[in-house]
């Protein structure tokens, strides 16, 4: 299971409503690349692939695929708003190691 704090739930929610264009979900995904091995995307989507886990969140779909739904099993998404900068940030217990900008782990 894939968690979404109410902070990023929030977050989600505010761009589906500002998209401008008709909204099915967000696509969660993990890509090779990054300094650390993997990295995370993200993505407004139309609707999910026929792969793809559907799982829902008080109303918000969130569309896994297979191969990024086992590396982020457990995952909890948050949204952070700082001084530095804001965004989503992930917890992920299947990482080894990530890189310091949290973007990308192995």
């Amino acid at each position: 299971m894939i968690n979404l704090t109410d902070s990023a739930l929030n977050a989600v929610r505010n761009a589906i409503s500002g998209a401008g264009r008709p909204v099915g979900g967000l696509r969660i995904m993990v890509e090779a690349g990054g300094c650390a091995g993997y990295k995370y995307m993200m993505g407004l989507v139309d609707q999910a692939d026929i792969d793809d886990t559907v799982i829902e969140h008080d109303g918000v779909r969130v569309f896994v695929d297979n191969k990024s739904h086992d590396l982020l099993a457990g995952a909890t998404i948050d949204f952070v708003v700082a001084l530095e900068g804001s965004g989503f940030t992930f917890e992920n217990p299947n990482a080894t190691a990530s890189c310091s900008c949290g973007k990308s782990f192995n």
